[in-house]
């Protein structure tokens, strides 16, 4: 909605029937890892004894970008069925809102991007993840979908923040 109530752009998501789901056929595992608290305390004590930048981030689409392990199908969204195909089914290559195994899926590949671009993992909480270099270093945390980050040298932070 717009600032004197007409309607700027319609939002739609589409949410997949998770509650359908079955254990052991349809999903496996549910989880998603979450930064301890006290790690967080830790950080944000690091980063207000040394001043550095602190940016906390939401990952918007997070959910949709795990890729499924399972085969897992869904009825066609209703009102989007091709004509002549009503009674077929999608087959889910991507996650989607609504299933069990979204943020597993979510923080599986969030973990190989992020050691992949040359983080290490944090040996006591697996949800911390740290790039140092001379030139200052760079802790990360995430819960969910949502991250914290600080670092030493602005420069790194920025294009942390956009990807």
């Amino acid at each position: 909605m717009k600032s004197d109530g007409t309607i700027d752009k319609y939002k739609a998501r589409l949410v997949i029937k998770g509650y359908r789901q079955k254990e052991g056929l349809d999903y496996f595992d549910t989880y998603s890892p979450v930064t301890r608290i006290t790690s967080i305390r830790v950080i944000l004590a690091i980063a207000a004894l040394r001043n550095y930048s602190v940016h906390q981030m939401d990952v918007k689409t997070a959910f949709l970008n795990g890729d499924l392990e399972e085969e897992i199908y869904m009825e066609q969204p209703e009102g989007f069925s091709a004509p002549g195909q009503e009674n077929k089914v999608c087959k889910l290559v991507k996650s989607l809102y609504g299933l069990k195994q979204a943020p597993k899926q979510w923080h599986e590949k969030f973990d190989k991007s992020m050691i992949d671009s040359g983080f290490k993992v944090n040996e006591c909480d697996r949800c911390v993840y740290i790039k140092d270099s001379e030139d200052g270093y760079v802790i990360l945390c995430i819960y969910v979908d949502d991250m914290l980050i600080i670092g030493s040298n602005i420069r790194w932070l920025n294009p942390l923040r956009k990807c």
